[in-house]
């Protein structure tokens, strides 16, 4: 690169750097003006005019909205306005429009390329105790998505079959890689919960690019399929999975390596999927060598075939961290509020899932760094403690680039128990309000109220 050219370069990341520094309200997107962020920031800023919103300012509010409690669009204005005039800026509207207009303009690009190169960053600056055996594991698992009932949401997300039109809302199904040593969301493939390539392997294969040779995926006895199996061994990819259901495992078959442990080749299934061409199915290997071990009333499935190097006990204790990855579902779901998206159309509700996993991602970010400085593992740390205490931090005006020591101190005081083995019934002990099911179209329930003066009550 030429002297003019790292001049020009030097210049447009200082005015990132300055816009970003302008206002205590962009806190959110400073932590993203790390040296190793800065570059692609900076890259991927869309061509704009300072506005009342520039790019900067929206996804910092949008961010900030994906972790509040309110994460109205409203919430997000007022605070903007209360923001400026705390800084001793001109008033402005708190109408939600300009703001609606400028989270519209924000380049899907931008925000889901941020998202996966924090996650990314995470993970290779994990440090190595944090590591299994010196190896990153990444952990897989999918869950499903609401958002609210519009045609256009429909026509992308149809509802589940089961429930009559007018009355459901649209369904997403949603594959995450999550990397198992910092929690950082790596990757996300989203479709719709129902119809062809829609089944959780089918979202997965859209995802494999991003593992390397030497990662170990770790993943629930759905994952455990020939096709993916054999995929990831050509990769150059571990795996460890629950074994499938519908598989037997013979333990007097095979080549044992000791009480309930041996070595056995899965042949080619005959019939070929759907999805694959002839092409493709005659490119699998007739057989794949794998090893099933018996653990706890459990049978496990790995590459891992070495069982002086991987005992069973270490396949036992590696797949019971797999729960990590429900517990960062629930992270993202319930403390972050991504179960159910807002947004009126497919592509706003995709920007709004890829904020979600960007605001994720820096408090990941935030955690990894607090449990680098304390000399723990960054899974011991509350990610919801994390959120409460960064919202607050931003909020009185506090940053986490001057004030970080402070910051990443108190983060590293609240710990998570330790329960290992914990059992709890996946039940409700408070009642609901005693209202009916509302099991027709709401216009038509509304007019009904005109009409008779009280709900409809299907028989």
């Amino acid at each position: 690169m030429d002297r003019n050219a790292r001049s020009v370069l030097h210049q447009r990341q200082r005015g990132i750097g300055r816009r970003a520094r302008s206002t205590e309200a962009v806190e959110f997107f400073n932590v993203l003006t790390s040296p190793e962020l800065l570059h692609t920031s900076e890259a991927l800023l869309p061509e704009h005019r300072e506005r009342l919103y520039p790019p900067t300012v929206t996804l910092s509010m949008f961010m900030r909205q994906a972790l509040e409690a309110d994460g109205s669009c409203q919430k997000a204005v007022n605070g903007w306005a209360a923001q400026r005039a705390a800084d001793g800026l001109s008033a402005c509207s708190v109408r939600t429009g300009g703001y609606c207009r400028a989270r519209q303009r924000l380049p899907l690009e931008m925000v889901s390329t941020l998202a996966r190169k924090t996650g990314r960053l995470l993970g290779e600056k994990a440090l190595a105790q944090w590591l299994w055996r010196g190896r990153a594991v990444k952990l897989v698992d999918g869950t499903c998505l609401s958002m609210p009932d519009t045609a256009q949401n429909q026509a992308l997300y149809p509802q589940p079959s089961t429930q009559a039109p007018g009355v459901g809302f649209p369904l997403a199904r949603l594959v995450m890689v999550i990397c198992l040593a910092t929690g950082a969301a790596l990757d996300a493939a989203i479709g719709p919960q129902r119809g062809k390539g829609s089944g959780e392997l089918g979202l997965v294969r859209r995802l494999l690019a991003g593992f390397c040779p030497g990662d170990v995926m770790l993943a629930d006895a759905l994952y455990c399929n020939y096709f993916l199996i054999a995929t990831l061994m050509a990769a150059g990819v571990d795996a460890l999975f629950e074994q499938n259901g519908a598989r037997i495992t013979d333990f007097r078959r095979g080549q044992s390596l000791g009480t309930r442990d041996h070595i056995v080749r899965w042949p080619k299934p005959a019939a070929r999927p759907e999805w694959m061409t002839p092409e493709q199915y005659a490119r699998f290997p007739d057989e794949i060598t794998l090893r099933e071990v018996k653990v706890d009333h459990q049978v496990l499935v790995t590459t891992l075939l070495n069982h002086r190097q991987v005992t069973k006990r270490d396949l036992s204790a590696l797949y019971a961290r797999r729960w990590n990855v429900e517990l960062d579902l629930r992270n993202l779901k319930t403390t972050t509020g991504m179960d159910v998206l807002s947004c009126q159309t497919p592509q706003m509700n995709e920007k709004q899932l890829w904020v979600h996993l960007l605001a994720y991602n820096v408090i990941r970010l935030l955690m990894a760094q607090a449990a680098c400085n304390a000399g723990i593992d960054p899974r011991g740390l509350s990610f919801k403690h994390t959120v409460q205490l960064w919202l607050e931090w931003v909020s009185r005006g506090l940053s986490a680039t001057k004030d970080c020591g402070q910051l990443f101190a108190l983060i590293a005081q609240c710990r998570v128990g330790h329960r290992p083995g914990r059992i709890e019934p996946r039940m409700r002990k408070r009642r609901p309000k005693p209202y009916p099911w509302l099991k027709v179209p709401r216009a038509q329930a509304r007019q009904h109220v005109e009409k008779h003066g009280h709900a409809y009550e299907p028989k």
